[in-house]
């Protein structure tokens, strides 16, 4: 079959993205063709992908998107496909890939009720309607049991048309039988003693995933204990007003800032906690890939995938409703218990070997690559 996948952006870090590419590898393995429509690409093209990116501009990201779709339509009328699949919401999908919550039930629930009024809002609410409205045969790829309901109750889109997905950890995150090699060599390269503690917090989009909360537990820390604390924030975004706080804080020798790299299990396998205390994430899957490397995690409970921490026991989920004096507790305490640490690797480890933490690419690809609905 000739397969078209859709996504706004592809950079090579984020999780959408990763997940994008190994559901279309895994579909191409399988025989079939792939044509890539985005507005933005950036990193190699793997072998056999054909990639087309628009040339639209806009003033708004809303009427950017209407661009793109119209683009897009018209070369799917010229060289039509089996399945279009896509990774953002927009009319005309076959397949959904559910990477982002309920639109809807932010907007009533989060927003100022004029935000309704708003061309933004009526743009972003088409096209969610586009893809859950009973009238529409797009079949789901869930990846966060709290969010079918939402939709369910938003727009009364019909139970089968769902496909809930395991998660889709690759397997080069899973700590190698040299872990402790990688860990003593990861260390030295960064001039970390056997003393000294080392945090990440790992992600695009640092202002929802709460690095303003991580950089005030840190420096909430007794000075003793934040002085041999490190924290290594990863991700492709803005650093400036997060560095403005660093500065704000005092803990400018403590923190360091990098962009998005490949190289990610060896900071999972060098540092001692991941520190992720988002406002809210669909999933996380950063906190399996600290999971299967045996790296403890804190974690707020609005993350999808924050359960998984709960029941492998490789530790803390704070409940809500946030509060940071409980992030502070939680985080000294953590730090300060070395053997409750080595429980929590040992547990992570354990429940990495037993549970399906792995096959989310070959689960899409089932549901993409079936009957048409």
């Amino acid at each position: 079959m000739q397969l078209a996948f859709v996504l706004y952006k592809y950079f090579p870090f984020g999780g959408l993205q990763r997940d994008f590419m190994r559901i279309a590898q895994v579909c191409q393995q399988r025989g079939h063709r792939i044509r890539v429509y985005t507005l933005i690409w950036e990193g190699e093209v793997p072998e056999g992908f054909e990639v087309l990116v628009a040339p639209v501009k806009a003033f708004s990201n809303h009427r950017r998107n209407e661009k793109f779709t119209a683009w897009l339509q018209a070369d799917l009328a010229k060289r039509p496909v089996d399945r279009v699949v896509g990774f953002n919401k927009m009319p005309g999908l076959d397949v959904y890939y559910a990477a982002d919550p309920c639109f809807e039930d932010k907007a009533q629930t989060l927003r100022n009720p004029l935000y309704r009024f708003g061309p933004r809002y009526r743009h972003f609410a088409d096209y969610e309607r586009a893809v859950f409205s009973p009238a529409s045969r797009t079949q789901i790829l869930m990846i966060s049991e709290v969010q079918q309901p939402l939709f369910m109750q938003h727009y009364r889109t019909p139970a089968e048309r769902f496909h809930l997905l395991p998660p889709g950890i690759a397997a080069d995150r899973r700590a190698p039988p040299n872990a402790a090699g990688i860990r003593r060599e990861f260390r030295r390269e960064f001039n970390l003693t056997d003393d000294q503690l080392l945090l990440v917090q790992i992600g695009s989009g640092f202002k929802t995933k709460g690095l303003d909360r991580s950089l005030k537990a840190l420096a909430s820390l007794p000075s003793a204990l934040r002085q041999r604390t490190r924290l290594m924030v990863i991700g492709q975004d803005d650093p400036t007003p997060f560095k403005l706080q660093v500065k704000a804080l005092g803990i400018g020798e403590q923190v360091s800032f990098l962009k998005g790299r490949s190289d990610i299990p060896r900071f999972l396998l060098g540092a001692d906690l991941l520190i992720h205390p988002a406002y809210n994430e669909n999933t996380g899957t950063v906190l399996l890939e600290a999971l299967v490397a045996g790296l403890p995690v804190l974690v707020t409970d609005v993350c999808g995938y924050a359960h998984y921490i709960e029941e492998a026991d490789c530790g803390r989920v704070l409940p809500g409703p946030f509060s940071q004096t409980d992030l502070d507790q939680t985080l000294q305490q953590m730090l300060q218990d070395p053997e409750a640490r080595q429980r929590w690797q040992a547990n992570a480890l354990a429940y990495a070997g037993q549970a399906d933490l792995y096959s989310l690419p070959e689960r899409a690809a089932d549901v993409i690559l079936g009957p048409p609905a």
